[in-house]
């Protein structure tokens, strides 16, 4: 099919008539914290410069998903914030015909110091991970020190008018759950999206995953009992958050229930990893490969082409079970979107 013939004002939909509007896009494999959920304290054996998309080939995938009706960019890693110059490409992606929201998940240690220019560039929103309040709590999680940096973080994104702001708690029994409630408090006084997820099963935390699941439904049970909770339609973004608010607070409340409550039926997304697989479940191994065809020079068509063909293989949903892994996600909060 020509490219000009592509309809631009509809996205592409896959095999089971879902549109997929949103491309979350790896930066890099590379992390400043070592959290016990997510990976090894040692760390990952990491990709090779040249294994990794440069910012071009990111754009000119971005260019070619707007054209098949992507909407939405996120740039998540590893730490995103640990590619040199990102601004450089939250500018290219901003100014791509057809890109209406350029989002950034981070742990927020960079961020102060980076958020001028990416505000400036074209960044919208920001999600903050944050397991706990507690400094020694933090470097007992991640492994690394830094809570007055997060939170200076998250201040300075409230202030830049990157809002709200979201941040993603995953909930621990045993490890944070004592601090669940004041999480949810944050929301009543500041305008923030407070969002629990799930903790879920991947190879680097199944010692602990069982032990310490929270289910979304016991998240909400004891919300409800500290204050009346509503339903409220979500803040911008395409995340799979419910949300709830108490009344009259500033915030929100969001739970992300990937095992008792799966948003599968309702997914519009796909994943660009840092070596240019095209992942179509965050949990499964569907993917292509489009690092190959752009180093070969493959042109904007062509990569619609691809990307329509990925979506004809992109699952209907995934198989999480509490205990058994799902594949190497890196990262457990890549799914709060």
């Amino acid at each position: 099919m020509a490219l000009q013939t592509i309809d631009l004002t509809r996205p592409v939909l896959d095999a089971f008539s879902r549109p997929i509007s949103y491309l979350r896009v790896s930066v890099t494999d590379k992390c400043n914290l070592r959290c016990v959920y997510c990976m090894p304290e040692g760390g990952l054996p990491w990709l090779r410069r040249d294994e990794i998309l440069s910012y071009e080939e990111i754009a000119t995938v971005a260019r070619a998903a707007a054209a098949i009706g992507v909407r939405a960019i996120r740039l998540t890693g590893g730490e995103p914030l640990l590619r040199r110059d990102l601004h450089v490409l939250v500018r290219a992606i901003a100014q791509t015909p057809g890109i209406e929201d350029v989002a950034l998940s981070t742990n927020a240690l960079l961020l102060e110091e980076q958020l001028d220019d990416l505000a400036s560039a074209g960044l919208r929103r920001v999600n903050v991970s944050l397991d706990t309040l507690r400094a020694d709590r933090f470097e007992q999680i991640a492994r690394r020190p830094g809570l007055e940096r997060v939170l200076t973080g998250i201040d300075a994104a409230i202030a830049r008018g990157l809002g709200p702001v979201k941040i993603n708690v995953v909930a621990m029994r045993g490890v944070n759950d004592d601090e669940l409630e004041a999480f949810a408090e944050l929301s009543r006084e500041r305008p923030v999206a407070v969002r629990f997820i799930e903790m879920m099963p991947v190879h680097e935390n199944l010692g602990i995953q069982t032990e310490t699941y929270i289910s979304a439904g016991e998240l909400l049970e004891r919300f409800g009992a500290i204050g009346a909770l509503e339903a409220v339609p979500g803040p911008p973004g395409n995340g799979p958050a419910r949300y709830f608010a108490y009344p009259g607070a500033a915030g929100t409340i969001g739970v992300i229930s990937p095992l008792s409550h799966d948003y599968c039926d309702r997914c519009n997304r796909v994943r660009l990893t840092a070596d240019g697989r095209l992942r179509l479940c965050l949990f499964g191994d569907h993917h292509i490969d489009l690092r190959s065809p752009l180093r070969a020079g493959a042109g904007q068509e062509v990569l619609c082409d691809l990307l329509r063909g990925a979506m004809l293989i992109k699952p209907e949903r995934h198989h999480l079970k509490l205990g058994e892994p799902a594949s190497r996600m890196r990262a457990l909060s890549e799914i709060g979107g």
